[in-house]
């Protein structure tokens, strides 16, 4: 829980919780067809809320960075900073629909793996829980089904479900050997059948231009592919994972970070502009962000992740940081769509768990989350005002 609200903004909080968090009887009751999940490897949400952190940037060795960085990202007032870093996220997500995590306004979420870092956190985000077994980055099969893999065995998301995914590790994390998802990630070249001129550029174009990284491909890639597989495809579920951030990040480059949360933002205005240039898809789908762990909240720290668990067992520098590093396990998510009322920043002293996002997407999608499993997080409610499957008119939904 986050501090609490003074006393003079309880009456407004109040007001505002009943406006935007409860259903009406005018509502109608019904759900998209599609989903499109995108998560954005350890973006911070001190940046998405914030803008550049200014004492970051004017550390010695960004010098030669921080004059073009205030010329395209800078400004006098935090609102201002962060709709030039993200301009899509605060100009039609945040006006349009619902954001969780901005702990400046009383909103937090957290994940609830033990590690706070990305196996367990991306684990945790399409299985809805933490499992003590997701203990490395090592590309190891999952043991768990994830929503991706159940919703591709029900009726009507058969052969309807595709991954894509920055870093090499997702085939296992989504388990594509047992699963069978289409999933391209890594270095993989597009290899669906009727493969349009473009995804055959990619292809080419993915062999001619290096990555700065050995398991990380440029998110570009990941678009371009997702781009070309759901106009060829048309999946009903999708799920697009970027990378970039975190890899510039635990470079050390800060400049080449906020570029790169800049560049994301560009992408998902392009995919959701995409999906709505589409009849299958415009009016008819939903659209969640999130990522799968935060980043240390300090100068020193801001680049690295990790628990007090995992801290342990390092042989680095971070072994120092006994209570792991502090603000690594804090985390964001933003969502838009047919089936979410326009809330805006949410406000209301809760703090969500990144557990919740599984069992959140498949209310999204019409299906009932303990059809898929019953001990998992549960859906976020109040924050993320959604109707249910058949739910009576006269009711309202609840936490």
């Amino acid at each position: 829980m986050l501090s609490i609200t003074p006393a003079k903004s309880v009456m407004k909080i109040a007001f505002l919780c009943q406006a935007l968090f409860m259903l009406t009887i005018s509502a109608p009751v019904r759900a998209a067809d599609n989903l499109l999940i995108i998560s954005i490897d350890g973006l911070r949400w001190q940046e998405v809320f914030r803008g550049y952190d200014a004492n970051v940037l004017a550390e010695p060795e960004f010098e030669k960075h921080q004059k073009s960085i205030l010329h395209d990202l800078g400004a006098k007032t935090v609102e201002e900073k962060r709709h030039k870093l993200m301009p899509f996220l605060w100009r039609v997500m945040a006006k349009q629909g619902v954001m969780i995590g901005n702990r400046d306004n009383q909103s937090a979420m957290e994940v609830s793996n033990t590690w706070w870092f990305s196996y367990p956190g991306y684990n945790e985000i399409l299985t809805g829980k933490a499992d003590e077994r997701v203990d490395s980055n090592k590309p190891v099969a999952n043991p768990n089904v994830t929503i991706l893999e159940w919703l591709n065995q029900q009726k009507n998301y058969q052969n309807n479900v595709a991954a894509f995914g920055s870093w090499d590790v997702f085939p296992a994390i989504i388990n594509q050997e047992r699963s069978k998802l289409p999933i391209n990630a890594g270095f993989m070249p597009a290899d669906w059948s009727g493969l349009t001129a473009k995804a055959k550029w990619l292809n080419a174009l993915q062999k001619d231009i290096p990555s700065p990284w050995d398991n990380v491909r440029l998110d570009a890639f990941t678009v371009g592919f997702a781009q070309e597989y759901i106009q060829a495809k048309q999946p009903k579920v999708i799920y697009i994972a970027l990378g970039e951030t975190d890899d510039f990040a635990h470079d050390g480059d800060y400049p080449a970070y906020l570029r790169s949360a800049h560049q994301s933002d560009g992408f998902i205005e392009r995919l959701w502009d995409t999906l709505q240039a589409m009849p299958n898809y415009r009016g008819n789908t939903n659209l969640l962000i999130t990522v799968d762990h935060g980043r240390g909240n300090s100068i020193e720290t801001w680049q690295h992740h990790a628990s007090p668990k995992a801290t342990r067992g390092y042989l680095s520098d971070l072994a120092k940081h006994k209570n792991g590093i502090e603000g690594s396990n804090q985390v964001w998510m933003a969502a838009l769509g047919p089936d979410i009322q326009p809330a805006g920043e949410v406000s209301n002293n809760e703090t969500y768990g990144l557990n919740q996002i599984a069992a959140t997407t498949l209310i999204l999608l019409g299906q009932n989350p303990d059809e898929y499993a019953k001990i998992n997080g549960k859906p976020i409610g109040k924050a993320l005002p959604i109707l249910k499957p058949k739910q009576a008119h006269n009711e309202t939904i609840k936490n």
